[in-house]
């Protein structure tokens, strides 16, 4: 974990081959949250990049590097001290020149907070 004590990982469901279902707990305290911003605190768009990548590692048991993001959209703002609970909907696939990609959707909730496609190449 790039930020110690960012998150909690409360579940992991798989639900075929490519899609997955994670749940997840933001630490409210984190100090990321003093920065960004004191008083009205905001998950920031790159946290939330790096946890899909994590839960891609952690998932495809490879250390990746991101290649590119598509159709990245910021939906609704996520307030850990509102709605720290976020589930994570993950559709990853392996191209034919090894790359992995990611679909994901994020949500608390019924509301999406988060929809994002990315590229990753693998280190290991």
């Amino acid at each position: 974990m790039l930020l110690k004590d960012f998150y909690t990982l409360k579940s992991i469901a798989k639900n075929d081959d490519q899609n997955y279902v994670v749940t997840l707990f933001i630490n409210e305290n984190h100090e990321v949250f003093k920065g960004h911003f004191p008083g009205n605190p905001i998950m920031p768009g790159v946290c939330m990049m790096q946890i899909i990548k994590e839960l891609t590692e952690q998932i495809t048991n490879t250390t990746l590097v991101m290649q590119s993001l598509s159709n990245v959209k910021f939906m609704a703002l996520i307030n850990p001290f509102v709605t720290p609970e976020l589930r994570l909907e993950l559709n990853i696939t392996t191209t034919e020149d090894d790359l992995i990609k990611v679909k994901n959707t994020t949500c608390f909730g019924e509301t999406v907070a988060l929809k994002l496609g990315s590229v990753y190449k693998k280190l290991t």
